[in-house]
């Protein structure tokens, strides 16, 4: 895996988010994903998908997303969460997003956010311009697995770095 095109920050599980049980709420992964990939993007890419949308009228919205909980994440855990582009087109991204532990000894989640490139004023689906496909072409890191629940298997089994 090519770790440059890799995105990775770390978060603290707040008790708001959090059940019962103090286990991350189901419903809040997404939001921990999706902050972490927005957060990431703004700084190594200088793309502001909120700036973007308000200056273009164009942005990416979700299409599809499927996750695995494999071990629980708990109030005030410091988790690590990577992200990467896994497959691109014209007009869709695949990124797949993993949680970890603090130290990414143990993946607690994995999800795959399908996007795609959006005209919010003409309401339909945009083609990604030469500087934003030439973008994903430089950061894809494909993967062999082509269905989630088999690229979960393999993650499980995988000793991490």
């Amino acid at each position: 895996m090519e770790k440059s095109h890799i995105l990775e920050n770390q978060s603290i599980i707040r008790f708001s988010d959090c059940d019962p049980f103090n286990h991350l709420n189901n419903s809040s992964y997404m939001n921990y994903f999706f902050n972490h990939r927005n957060d990431e993007v703004r700084a190594r890419y200088d793309i502001d998908v909120y700036k973007m949308a308000k200056k273009t009228g164009k942005s990416w919205v979700s299409s599809m997303n499927q996750i695995a909980y494999l071990t629980p994440a708990v109030t005030n855990e410091i988790v690590t969460i990577q992200s990467q582009l896994i497959a691109y087109t014209d007009t869709e991204l695949l990124v797949e997003m993993r949680m970890y532990d603090e130290n990414k000894t143990q993946l607690k989640a994995v999800f795959w956010a399908s996007l795609v490139y959006f005209n919010f004023l003409r309401k339909k689906r945009e083609i990604h311009d030469k500087k934003l496909s030439d973008l994903f072409g430089n950061v894809l890191i494909p993967i062999q697995e082509k269905s989630f629940k088999k690229r979960v298997a393999s993650l499980k089994k995988r000793k991490l770095d």
